[in-house]
């Protein structure tokens, strides 16, 4: 395995905390496992020459390749499932009731392999029912990785990926793929729309959401990063709209949000 000088290291750290928010200050071991293998196929004898490849690439078409093998993307179905519950038994009840002109926009952010917003698709799905249809249900998933944008919006899933799901939700939602694997269903996919977003840049969407899923993003995050990016989250919420972030996560000090529970927050207001 190769190993990174410090000065590369340190100058690595700072270029993707800078870009991504990631604080790798104290993964240097992550970062040469995840990298060094790479590093060595395309031809570098070191980490400093592969370095001066990302930092010189104008298409950022490496910075993406790195960015894809550093990051966790570790995922599954039912992830921190009282979030489900909740968005079930008391968020959708109140969206129902609150919003009038029947448009629900969710977002995932830092949506990894495509679990969390199939997840709240067959949510939606489930709570609704036929009266699905009487709604403009729209579910937003983003990421900074290509590679797990490209594999969740094909929707195919291992069979122990489905480990959490009830029975009911796996004959309903999923099909059979190749190789033993499972397919969501079209009616599910087609709820979901994936873009790529870095959390770092400005919040431009067309719409606000009234709920938003940010979980196990914030996990490397500074304060001043986490405030920032929290304030950035806050504006983009229509008031009484709901943030669920990972139970391994702290929100900033300066938390504008609500807090309602562990790792659940709401905007002051009524939904609209």
């Amino acid at each position: 395995m190769l190993h990174i000088e410090n000065d590369d290291f340190i100058k690595l750290t700072e270029f993707i905390k800078a870009r991504y928010g990631l604080n790798l200050a104290d993964r240097k071991v992550l970062v040469e496992s995840r990298l060094s293998n790479y590093v060595l196929d395309c031809g570098f004898d070191s980490f400093a020459e592969y370095l001066n490849l990302v930092y010189g690439d104008s298409t950022q078409r490496e910075v993406a390749n790195m960015i894809n093998r550093l990051t966790t993307n570790h995922t599954y179905f039912m992830r921190e499932s009282t979030h489900f519950s909740h968005m079930m038994e008391t968020f959708l009840p109140i969206a129902e009731k609150q919003i009038k002109d029947r448009m629900l926009c969710i977002w995932s952010a830092g949506c990894s392999f495509g679990n969390e917003p199939y997840n709240i698709a067959m949510c939606l799905d489930d709570y609704f029912g036929m009266k699905r249809y009487q709604w403009d249900l729209k579910i937003l998933a983003t990421d900074i990785s290509f590679n797990a944008l490209k594999s969740a919006s094909n929707g195919v899933y291992s069979e122990a990926s489905l480990e959490n799901i009830p029975q009911k939700w796996r004959e309903k939602y999923f099909c059979r793929a190749d190789f033993g694997d499972y397919r969501v269903v079209d009616d599910i996919r087609n709820n979901v729309v994936f873009k790529y977003h870095n959390l770092m840049e400005d919040i431009s969407f067309k719409h606000a959401f009234h709920l938003i899923y940010c979980r196990n993003v914030m996990i490397y995050f500074n304060e001043e990063t986490k405030s920032r990016l929290c304030k950035k989250l806050y504006a983009a919420t229509e008031p009484g709209g709901y943030l669920y972030i990972g139970h391994a996560e702290s929100a900033p000090a300066d938390m504008m949000y609500l807090k309602e529970s562990t790792a659940i927050y709401r905007k002051e207001g009524d939904l609209r």
